[in-house]
């Protein structure tokens, strides 16, 4: 049971975090839940799998939080650029 509550845990924040972005980016009438949990998801997988590349390690959880908010905000820019998002 403890499985799927952590999983549901990582779909909420993750939700969390691509709506978050999607504010900072100015999408978000753009974009709705499926797309805030994917984009949060996937930006923070993109984050941190950069963070380490460029020097940035996620010591604690505040850290953490924004090393995924900043990869989803890249993964909006890069949607940007592909024509995805205006």
């Amino acid at each position: 049971m403890e499985g799927i509550v952590a999983i549901v845990v990582k779909i909420v924040i993750g939700g969390l975090i691509g709506w978050v972005a999607s504010i900072l980016m100015r999408t978000n009438a753009q974009m709705g839940l499926i797309a805030n949990v994917v984009v949060g998801i996937v930006g923070a997988l993109l984050g941190h799998w950069l963070a380490p590349m460029v020097g940035i390690a996620a010591t604690s959880t505040v850290a953490s939080l924004g090393i995924s908010l900043a990869g989803a905000v890249l993964l909006i820019v890069v949607l940007r650029f592909l024509g995805l998002f205006r």
